[in-house]
């Protein structure tokens, strides 16, 4: 997809060429009808000057008094031809012309004047103009043709379009260049919106900053509206869920106390199944607030993640509580790298990776990124993995492949889920460490 600019260059660019070809067209046929106009105005002028000149004797012969003023009528060859005949017959011709006579087409009775005709002439077409002159109404007229070779008004024409083509080229690009920056100049505060915009997704400012044009400072300041109506909405969710999560817990505590209660009163059957079902209850409570907030804050602009700060406390937490269980964590995780998630949402996933790895691991669990750039962290144990036909099960809310282990079943269900929430995904697959190694996908930052 073409961007605005380009399209408002290109068309800037297309009605320029359009107009400097017009105009050189125009120019040039207006030059051509100048010059043209002067060669038969010229010819016209040695015309009358030869017709003044010719001196015609008792026996029919014809001296000129003297040469024509141009020199090149005595140049051989040159392509400024005169002559003067009578009957078919020259009575005399310029020097420079050589060959048999001029053919001219005959006149009709009526064609009295001077004439022009292009014929051909012996070093090309001729441009040829003719006046017959009648000394006696009934004998034949003499006939003064004078001419110049057409490549002489062509090779005028020609020079002309040459600096015309390059004049107007060199016009047409300085002019293309010109609506080139008036039109990055006229875009510039889109830059600077855009410049604006990246700073509230990358979390560096809460709304649109900075000096835009009249045009622009409405568009501006709905944006701002809309980012701050966007946040109170994002807030309230949050504070339902919130709400919503405080509502149950309260009644399923109770309800949790009844099965103990029963327990102790030798009900064991009906107490297992009661805290069975409010397991299951609490883990079903969590999953859906977790993904309610995740699903808002998503949409929020701005938010991101420091995937080492994360990584750092998630080892901190977990490394006191498995500290008795002989199990290292270590991070790998460099500074820099941020990720387009909640902060409290990266820890949440982290934490359950973590956590994950680290009732399964026989002594170390590593955090590190995918391949050392920000698209996404690693979490491997050195424990005994999972089989390849298992890695899609234990996905599956409420579904553990070891049953001996503790937890609920619906860590790797909730990771999975916010991660596909903000674009990423989980991948399990065989660590280095030779246990399981979960690969967290999410989209960098911008």
């Amino acid at each position: 997809m073409t961007s605005l600019k380009s399209r408002l260059i290109l068309a800037a660019s297309l009605w320029i060429a359009l107009g400097t070809i017009g105009a050189g067209l125009v120019l040039s046929a207006i030059f051509k009808h100048h010059v043209t106009t002067q060669f038969y105005d010229e010819l016209h002028v040695h015309l009358d000057e030869l017709q003044r000149l010719a001196e015609f004797h008792e026996d029919g012969t014809l001296h000129l008094q003297r040469n024509l003023s141009d020199p090149r009528y005595d140049v051989p060859l040159s392509g400024f031809y005169w002559e003067v005949q009578k009957d078919g017959k020259v009575l005399a011709r310029s020097e420079s012309l050589e060959g048999p006579a001029l053919h001219m087409p005959p006149d009709a009775p009526n064609d009295i004047g001077v004439h022009t005709h292009l014929i051909e002439g012996p070093t090309g077409p001729l441009i040829a103009m003719e006046k017959g002159v009648w000394k006696d109404p009934g004998a034949t007229p003499e006939r003064f043709i004078i001419g110049t070779d057409e490549r002489h008004l062509d090779a005028v024409v020609s020079s002309f379009n040459k600096t015309l083509t390059m004049s107007l080229a060199a016009f047409g690009l300085s002019l293309v260049g010109a609506a080139t920056l008036l039109i990055l100049y006229a875009l510039k505060p889109m830059r600077q919106l855009r410049t604006a915009l990246f700073d509230v997704r990358s979390g560096h400012a809460k709304q649109l900053s900075g000096q835009f044009p009249t045009e622009v400072v409405p568009l501006v300041d709905d944006l701002n509206r809309l980012l701050t109506s966007t946040g109170d909405l994002i807030q309230r969710a949050r504070t339902q869920a919130g709400n919503i999560a405080h509502g149950l817990k309260t009644p399923l505590a109770i309800v949790t106390d009844e099965a103990y209660r029963l327990g102790d009163e030798g009900q064991d059957r009906a107490s297992s199944t009661i805290l069975s079902q409010c397991r299951k209850m609490q883990s079903h409570i969590d999953y859906q607030i977790a993904r309610a907030r995740a699903v808002a804050m998503r949409s929020t602009p701005g938010v991101v993640a420091d995937p080492r700060k994360a990584a750092l406390e998630v080892a901190s937490a977990l490394g006191r509580l498995y500290k008795g269980e002989s199990v290292s964590i270590e991070v790998d995780v460099p500074e820099g790298h941020r990720l387009a998630c909640d902060p409290a949402d990266l820890n949440e996933m982290l934490a359950n990776l973590v956590d994950n790895a680290c009732k399964h691991a026989r002594s170390t669990v590593r955090i590190a990124c995918i391949g050392g750039d920000a698209t996404g962290m690693t979490v491997d144990d050195d424990g005994p993995g999972l089989p390849p036909e298992a890695r899609d099960v234990v996905f599956n809310i409420g579904e553990r492949w070891d049953s001996r282990a503790a937890g609920s079943g619906l860590g790797l269900a909730i990771v999975r889920d916010l991660a596909r929430l903000y674009g990423g995904d989980v991948r399990l697959g065989e660590s280095d460490l030779g246990g399981l190694r979960v690969e967290l996908i999410l989209p960098s930052e911008g």
